[in-house]
């Protein structure tokens, strides 16, 4: 018998791309501690984890591992320590950005969460319950998960969250998500339970957030006033178009720039800005600072007819 096809030689190939992923990420990813205070008075810490994003000490980690804090300090695999400061969060998509105060290693590189596919492995770096430079491993169990988050009064969906197996222990928000090369591809966010974790994804929007983030120190957002569900095309549209589904308006806000282009309730949206939408995420993609003000033109079906609109988003204030 060939000796590569043993469980045994499987069972190594597996832990070499483990220890592999461990040996090049575990330097990269910092345990936090952050100081809670309440009342003008110290609460004691929070802990979490942060990945290195860039040469020059910016941090990634989950807005809901800063809270209110604006300083702590960064402890990494090696014994080291720094103090870092908060740069900027956002509690709609649970991402921060920090510095370390002093020299950190090289950043980690970061992979596409958008290329991922279900049973795939991945493995989870970071530090469950303070233990720094912990590594679990699993696969991506689902993709598309919504996590419910709040920002003060507000309420919003984190959307195509990664769903996976990698056991996640408090302590591991914040830290690295990792496929079989070492790439991030989600930053831990949420234990929601066992064998069930939960990682923001890595992709084209993650990056504009943390850009945002490190550029202003907050993300604005463009906001139409509408509730929308997935809901399929009518079969001529499904041919002309080269898909099956649309956006249903469910809900228009009085007032709001959707309402105010003429959108109603029970339109079918098709494309907003010349792109499809197909999700809700379709459109909270295009609702970023370069949106808000300008021109959207939407195509609905309406009546069983196209019908070309011109929205204005304005800019979502934080209630």
């Amino acid at each position: 018998m060939d000796d590569r096809t043993t469980p045994d030689s499987a069972l190594d190939a597996y832990s070499q791309i483990v220890t592999s992923v461990a040996a090049a990420l575990t330097p990269r990813v910092a345990s936090l501690r952050v100081p809670h205070h309440g009342g003008g008075r110290y609460r004691g810490e929070g802990l979490g984890s942060a990945v290195i994003y860039t040469p020059d000490g910016f941090l990634l980690t989950n807005a809901h591992v800063v809270g209110q804090a604006e300083n702590g300090t960064a402890l990494f695999s090696d014994g080291t320590t720094a103090p870092f400061h908060v740069v900027g969060s956002d509690p709609l998509s649970d991402l921060a950005v920090a510095r370390a105060d002093g020299p950190t290693l090289d950043p980690a590189v970061l992979g596409e969460a958008d290329e991922l596919v279900v049973g795939q492995l991945v493995v989870a770096v970071g530090s469950p319950l303070g233990l720094t430079g912990s590594v679990t491993a699993g696969v991506v169990s689902a993709l598309g998960r919504s996590l419910p988050t709040s920002a003060g009064a507000r309420a919003s969906l984190v959307e195509d969250v990664i769903q996976t197996d990698a056991a996640l222990n408090p302590g591991n928000s914040g830290g690295a998500l990792a496929d079989s090369r070492a790439r991030i591809v989600g930053i831990n966010t949420a234990v929601a339970g066992v064998g069930l974790g939960l990682a923001v994804p890595i992709n084209a929007t993650t990056r504009k957030i943390s850009g945002a983030l490190m550029r202003d120190g907050h993300v604005r957002r463009a906001y139409l006033g509408i509730v929308s569900v997935p809901a399929p095309l009518p079969a001529k549209l499904q041919a002309r178009f080269g898909r099956a589904s649309g956006l249903r308006v469910a809900e228009v806000v009085p007032g709001g720039p959707a309402a105010r282009a003429g959108l109603r309730a029970g339109d079918l949206l098709i494309t907003a800005g010349g792109n499809p939408v197909t999700r809700a995420q379709d459109l909270q993609k295009l609702m970023f600072s370069d949106a808000i003000g300008r021109p959207l033109a939407i195509t609905v079906m309406r009546n069983g007819a196209l019908v070309d609109v011109i929205a204005q988003p304005s800019e979502l204030v934080a209630a």
